[in-house]
């Protein structure tokens, strides 16, 4: 906990961006109307999504994840990453290697620190669970993957020639994956040691990187037999390294960058106070 009420930093990784919070910070309800606007890049900070540190009784810290349209994910790669970074830069921890509970499981990260800044963080992702291949109702095949959150990996020839938007949206929202949705990965095989990957993210849409995307891409394709055991996987915000083991547990590693830190307004705070139904502070 800081001495700043409603303080927050802003990380990047791989452009998919977060703004991070303490619990204890908070002095409104982050109730989904609150976190909708927070996110909105015209008339709050903006970002990806939220990340709030919460206490936990099963690992080192707890965090809570939530989509920009105020849904609350399981679990995201990249946003643990920027969490963990958050946790050492911000003098939570001075452990280098530190467990985080999700609603997602309990993942393990591992800090790479050059010259005192977090400039890398792998993290253990955990098992995945693959499934066979499907055929969707509109004629979609789609490789289901969990990793803690659903995923549908579709191998296509160019992700660059999908319509993400469209066949994305059309995926999650798919009587398959009811009532929560998926998210979808659109992949595409370049060499045994690289893939290339669009996401389209349940919850946010087109994003330019995606960490469990990543794991469920690399997942989904070492069961096929297409890659080596590491692969890069190359999205539109950049790479990521993701080594799948024989039991299909992932472990993901890219760099993560701060862009800011500061403070949300009296004036801002004030209406976000108003969106709870019972008007309260957190």
């Amino acid at each position: 906990m800081s001495l700043r009420p409603d303080h927050f930093v802003k990380s990047h990784a791989l452009g998919n961006d977060y703004l991070v919070f303490d619990e204890g910070d908070l002095t409104f309800p982050l109730v989904p109307e609150a976190v909708r606007r927070i996110c909105d890049r015209r008339r709050g900070v903006g970002s990806d999504g939220i990340l709030l540190v919460v206490p936990s009784d099963q690992a080192d810290f707890g965090l809570r994840i939530f989509n920009p349209d105020g849904s609350e994910a399981e679990k995201s790669g990249n946003g643990l990453r920027i969490a963990a970074k958050y946790l050492y830069q911000h003098s939570r921890t001075n452990k280098e290697s530190l467990t985080i509970e999700t609603k997602g499981g309990i993942v393990r990260a591992h800090l790479k620190i050059i010259d005192w800044v977090v400039a890398n963080v792998s993290v253990e992702m955990g098992r995945a669970e693959v499934g066979p291949a499907e055929r969707l109702d509109a004629g979609t095949d789609v490789v289901p993957v969990n990793i803690g959150n659903p995923h549908a990996v579709v191998f296509v020839d160019d992700p660059n020639g999908v319509d993400v938007p469209a066949v994305g949206r059309r995926i999650e929202t798919d009587a398959r994956f009811a009532p929560g949705g998926v998210n979808v990965e659109f992949v595409s095989v370049e060499s045994r040691g690289a893939l290339n990957v669009r996401v389209w993210e349940r919850g946010a849409g087109e994003t330019p990187a995606s960490g469990t995307g990543a794991s469920a891409a690399a997942a989904a394709a070492s069961a096929a037999g297409k890659v080596d055991p590491g692969v890069i996987v190359k999205m539109p915000g950049g790479e990521l390294m993701a080594a799948v083991g024989p039991d299909f547990s992932v472990t993901l590693a890219g760099p993560v960058e701060e862009i800011m830190i500061g403070d949300l307004s009296a004036e801002l705070v004030s209406g976000l106070r108003a969106l709870s139904p019972s008007g309260n502070s957190g």
